[in-house]
């Protein structure tokens, strides 16, 4: 029996910003990845990888530069914007700062029924109204807001619930893919765990698919069913959550796991990592990761690694896996 379509599926993708003085710098850099239906990946690495350049390809808010993305089947790479529209209802994205990315000068009900008049979900003006409202209550029963709430303006809520409300918005159109993008790092750790919660009693209900961007480990092995490990705009190790998490093969997923604070009193120190990442507008030879690499042998510095599956079915860009 043939395996179902993947929602979202991604093969060698590159994005590149032309700077004025004529340089490149490759954000994303030769990505492949899969997101099956109900999946939960969690996309994790430091600060400036190419996390959230990489979300927004997948969803065509950026031009990739190369490669391709499969949309239910669909090839959407170069997809016009006229044919694209109806899949956009598929496909949405939850922002990270959950203030900017609401409009400050319009209600909330306003905010969540704008979706719903640009795809036309209900005709006629009067079934058009009647509809809309309707769906407007629905939205505020999935995220636990009150209905209450669709009178009022983004600054007169906290910052977990105006977040709810980006969800309700992601949520308008009956989407069947959800990006995330670190959707809790700027919450209170009590609220954090709320939003957390609430994803993934979305995804039981709702039969969701997420792509989840994160820096916070705890957080990703929480919701996530797989992860996805992400070094300098390329993906250096994939797998089941409690395989990858529990058990790095890669050293740069042992060293984000060692990096992890624990209140552990007068505990031996992990070892940290050193040098600085190396800089995306001079493309280095070799492992991308060599020259931080506590593993590393002359032979990484001449040699690119490409993603190899290992025994436990996980997916390692590394010369020399750990055991």
């Amino acid at each position: 029996m043939a395996s179902p379509l993947p929602v979202l599926s991604a093969s060698n993708l590159i994005k590149t910003y032309k700077l004025a003085d004529g340089r490149e710098v490759r954000a994303v850099d030769d990505v492949s990845l899969t997101v099956q239906a109900g999946d939960v990946l969690g996309l994790v690495g430091e600060s400036g990888c190419g996390k959230s350049t990489l979300g927004r390809c997948l969803l065509k808010l950026m031009d990739v530069s190369s490669g391709q993305i499969v949309f239910e089947g669909r090839d959407i790479t170069h997809m016009r914007e006229a044919t694209l529209r109806p899949l956009r209802q598929r496909m949405q994205m939850v922002f990270q700062d959950s203030y900017a990315s609401l409009n400050p000068r319009r209600r909330v009900g306003a905010l969540l029924a704008e979706p719903l008049k640009v795809h036309r979900q209900a005709d006629g003006q009067r079934r058009s109204s009647i509809a809309i409202t309707h769906r407007l209550e629905e939205l505020m029963d999935l995220v636990a807001l009150s209905r209450d709430a669709l009178e009022r303006y983004p600054h007169e809520f906290s910052g977990g619930q105006r977040q709810r409300i980006n969800i309700a918005r992601a949520l308008a159109l009956s989407p069947r893919l959800i990006v995330a993008d670190e959707p809790v790092s700027a919450l209170d750790v009590s609220v954090q765990a709320q939003i957390v919660n609430l994803f993934a009693d979305l995804r039981e209900q709702l039969g969701l698919t997420y792509l989840f961007i994160a820096h916070d480990l705890a957080v990703v092995r929480q919701i996530s069913t797989r992860v996805a490990v992400m070094y300098l705009g390329g993906i250096v190790e994939t797998g089941q959550t409690d395989v990858v998490l529990c058990q790095p093969a890669h050293p740069y997923t042992r060293a984000l796991m060692q990096a992890v604070p624990r209140p552990i009193v007068g505990g031996a120190k992990p070892p940290s990592l050193k040098g600085d990442i190396p800089s995306p507008m001079k493309r280095q030879a070799g492992c991308r990761f060599h020259t931080r690499c506590p593993v590393a042998q002359p032979y990484c510095a001449a040699n690119v690694p490409v993603l190899q599956r290992l025994d436990d079915g996980r997916d390692v860009a590394c010369h020399f896996p750990v055991a």
